[in-house]
């Protein structure tokens, strides 16, 4: 057995909580391989395309991935297996909680949408000469700049 893949137990507790598969068109991969694939990612930490060719190409487990994620799956996922483990006594509600304050971003995440973007600087914009003759009659106070 691969450390990185479901067991036949673990996947017969999530198979009837993920959703059904569509009865036409081209049958997707199964659901039981992308979550494998899911999983191999959270354990390794390795970005998409890194993803090993035995689990399919990447970018069917990322759309599957990013899909299951916009119709709330994770989170009833998470809920209805919280709620077996309470129903069989599994947890001890004055021991487990979940704590986010590990969760760290990658070094490359802090930047924002569309990365930097060059700047001129003051002192090299207030020693160019002006592009047009806008800039100084709206110096001399005549008239609004264009």
């Amino acid at each position: 057995m691969n450390r990185h893949t479901l067991t036949d137990r673990e996947w017969g507790r999530l198979a009837p909580l993920l959703p059904p598969r569509p009865r036409k068109g081209r049958p997707p991969k199964a659901h039981r391989l992308i979550l494998d694939a899911l999983l191999w990612l959270a354990r390794t930490g390795a970005p998409w395309r890194d993803l090993p060719e035995r689990f399919g190409p990447w970018r069917t487990v990322a759309t599957r991935f990013y899909r299951w994620t916009k119709i709330g799956l994770w989170d009833r996922l998470l809920a209805e297996l919280r709620r077996m483990a309470d129903a069989a006594g599994g947890i001890d509600w004055e021991v487990h909680m979940v704590d986010g304050t590990s969760v760290r971003a990658h070094r490359r995440a802090g930047g924002g949408k569309g990365g930097r973007r060059p700047r001129r600087w003051a002192a090299a914009a207030a020693g160019s000469a002006a592009s047009c003759t806008c800039a100084v009659i709206a110096a001399a106070g005549r008239w609004r700049s264009c």
